[in-house]
């Protein structure tokens, strides 16, 4: 059980700001302090670009990008698939689903040779099994890690389709090229499950009409059970299963009353959809970024700057925005050092994948080049990261 929590934990690891990046390639991309990002990239069906600023104590996002095989078989499919993961009450689960995931999706689509709304459903369904089993060998010596979830957001591009699955409240947004006025107009393409948004609230109280409290106002913000703003997640078990809400779980965690169903769930909101030959580039990110940008922002920012370092950008974007709202410079609140930096904003991972037409709607069985990089540095020697003086 030890071992089993070490190897999270170590899948986890940051260097943190005090630590200096060494010279060597940025394939594997580049540390400035607080932040990771690789400025441009290319996979399947175009370039991309990622960044992931800490905030807190320790990283809570996880985020990755596989491009090439999306099976075990060499008859395909072939695409890019992209997941950013936005933890809360620890990484853990984050770094669970960064691991685990992406194999899931694999096994399921070399089961169909295909890819499918199916195959994403039943690779979510396989983390969540696969995380609960690590709950219930942590238990008895780490109770707490049943307080611990991640929002799990996933797009695999492939055969000219875009498949988009979500549970928890990151976002993806399309750039669309609009012919007829030359713009790029913002289009949101995942559902969020954030009890803040009143259809939401009342989804959830449609499906548990028993309980009066299922979703409670508190200081301000809508919470389920007054506990988590999210109404769909992976783990966080101590709701969905009763067993693991009980001590020794910390009381904060514990429910007045048991639960005989659970109230979070773990099914994905998903989304299938041809892409067209005017859509140009999808952001995905954490809430972090949409708590600072609107939709349109993001894609204005992306639209009218070089794709070199676009992820990067928009975080700047969003920093300049948190600074603002406390009425700081933004070269002040990039002094500000992780776990305190998170008073102002949270961690926040974005991916930028820009389409090429000419490469997305080639069919699943073309190759391209192959990727695999997750973001913040996970997996990375230490001399493998540049220092780099960046304008952030």
């Amino acid at each position: 059980m030890i071992v089993t929590l070490m190897n999270l934990l170590r899948a986890c690891w940051r260097p943190s700001s005090n630590q200096h990046a060494r010279a060597g390639s940025d394939v594997a991309g580049r540390q400035d302090g607080l932040l990771w990002y690789k400025d441009t990239g290319q996979h399947v069906n175009g370039e991309f670009s990622m960044a992931v600023v800490q905030a807190n104590n320790l990283l809570e996002d996880q985020c990755q990008i596989e491009s090439g095989p999306l099976s075990f078989l060499d008859s395909g499919p072939y695409g890019t698939f992209v997941g950013v993961y936005d933890g809360h009450g620890g990484p853990e689960t984050a770094c669970y689903i960064n691991d685990h995931l992406f194999h899931h999706l694999k096994r399921f689509a070399s089961e169909q040779n295909s890819m499918s709304a199916d195959v994403l459903k039943k690779a979510y369904e396989a983390t969540e099994d696969g995380f609960f089993s690590v709950v219930t060998k942590q238990w008895h010596v780490k109770p707490q890690i049943a307080a611990v979830g991640s929002c799990c957001l996933v797009g695999v591009i492939c055969g000219g389709i875009l498949y988009v699955a979500n549970v928890g409240d990151s976002r993806v947004v399309l750039g669309r090229h609009v012919k007829a006025t030359g713009e790029v107009l913002a289009v949101q393409l995942s559902a969020e499950h954030n009890v803040s948004i009143e259809s939401v609230r009342k989804e959830l109280q449609s499906m548990h009409p028993e309980d009066r409290h299922i979703v409670v106002l508190k200081h301000n913000v809508w919470r389920v059970k007054g506990l988590i703003q999210v109404c769909r997640s992976i783990g966080d078990a101590y709701l969905k299963r009763s067993e693991f809400n009980r001590e020794p779980l910390y009381a904060k965690f514990r429910l007045r009353e048991p639960f005989h169903k659970p109230i979070l769930s773990s099914e994905p909101s998903i989304s299938v959809q041809p892409l067209q030959p005017h859509d140009q580039f999808l952001i995905f990110a954490s809430d972090g970024l949409w708590e600072h940008l609107t939709n349109q922002e993001a894609v204005d920012i992306v639209h009218s700057s070089p794709r070199n370092g676009s992820a990067r950008r928009l975080i700047k974007a969003a920093l300049q925005e948190a600074a603002k709202k406390r009425e700081m410079r933004y070269s002040d609140l990039k002094k500000i050092d992780r776990g305190v930096r998170r008073h102002f904003h949270d961690d926040i991972t974005v991916i930028v994948v820009f389409l090429d037409s000419s490469l997305v709607s080639r069919a699943s069985t073309y190759r391209g080049p192959s990727v695999s990089l997750r973001g913040g540095g996970v997996n990375l020697r230490s001399n493998t990261l540049a220092p780099y003086a960046s304008q952030m």
